[in-house]
């Protein structure tokens, strides 16, 4: 099989036309068209349907695009594996985990990382959505779950709540609850029950939603939460990550808190020796030491 004819199949599968796949390659779109043409008459079969708005992939062409899609991640990761050099941390590391997570805890400890690593070049995926870690749709996870996926290295991290929160100025304003049926009197801030959420964190707020709420503001995200409940609108449930980040939050009905989630970091085996794998990891798990010494401190500090 000729391996630069799979290439160029490949780049017009998603390119979705000759000509535009042909200014990726920098082929003239007749070219592009040959060497497609070269294929399937060596195939004996058609791989796209053409038609006015570009080309459709054929059955027998989904097969070979799925086929030539592996063969790109596997050749990423053998790359990747390659450029990991003993002495040196550099090149592309690409990086999944929840919006809330990655906005609000992740991304404003990456300058200890870069620091250290400067040349590193982090791609910060944040999504809901669970990424596919051994077909290298990214290369490290930091998830609210244990991983399912089969051939992944995983770590638990820690465990996080959802609890209430408020600000110290609207406390001040509206008054603490001292019961949850008190909570009646405020605005409760959450994600809705229906967003893409963890479900520990979703059945604390049907809990809360089954007291009578005066007032109720649902934001798509913890980011959106958190700015709300800064701007004194009302009290929102939060994780309990954000407690040393913005120590202005106030506990509401400390009694009360969502089942754990677990949060985990996970990476496919074939990067086990990444050396961009390892200092992120050890980059992660020492920040999570240094966020539990700071509760802890605080906790104590509060005590005495």
């Amino acid at each position: 099989m000729d391996w630069d004819k799979l290439r160029i199949f490949h780049t017009v599968a998603e390119a979705g036309s000759f000509t535009h796949a042909g200014e990726i390659l920098h082929l003239s779109q007749s070219a592009v068209s040959r060497q497609i043409q070269a294929l399937e008459d060596s195939l004996n079969v058609t791989l796209f349907h053409r038609h006015a708005r570009g080309l459709i992939l054929t059955e027998q062409g989904e097969f070979l695009f799925e086929a030539t899609q592996s063969m790109n991640h596997r050749l990423a990761a053998a790359i990747a594996r390659i450029r990991d050099s003993k002495e040196e941390v550099f090149g592309h590391l690409r990086v999944t985990t929840t919006t809330g997570f990655g906005s609000l805890w992740l991304a404003p400890r990456l300058p200890h990382l870069y620091a250290k690593y400067p040349e590193l070049k982090i791609d910060l995926m944040l999504e809901e959505r669970v990424l596919d870690l051994p077909m290298r749709e990214a290369d490290v996870a930091i998830r609210m779950k244990e991983p399912s996926q089969a051939d992944l290295i995983r770590k638990k991290l820690m465990g996080v709540h959802m609890r209430l929160y408020a600000s110290r100025e609207y406390l001040n304003r509206s008054g603490t609850p001292e019961r949850l049926e008190d909570l009646g009197a405020h605005r409760l801030i959450s994600q809705s029950i229906k967003a893409q959420q963890v479900s520990a964190g979703a059945m604390f707020v049907q809990s809360l939603l089954t007291h009578e709420v005066r007032s109720l503001l649902t934001v798509n995200s913890y980011f959106g939460v958190l700015q709300a409940v800064r701007a004194g609108l009302g009290i929102g449930v939060l994780p309990d990550y954000l407690t040393e980040d913005f120590p202005n939050l106030i506990r509401v009905l400390p009694a009360l808190q969502s089942n754990e989630v677990p949060v985990f970091l996970a990476y496919p085996e074939e990067l086990r020796k990444s050396r961009r794998i390892k200092v992120f990891r050890d980059f992660v798990i020492e920040e999570i030491v240094t966020h539990r010494r700071k509760r802890r401190d605080t906790k104590d500090t509060a005590m005495t």
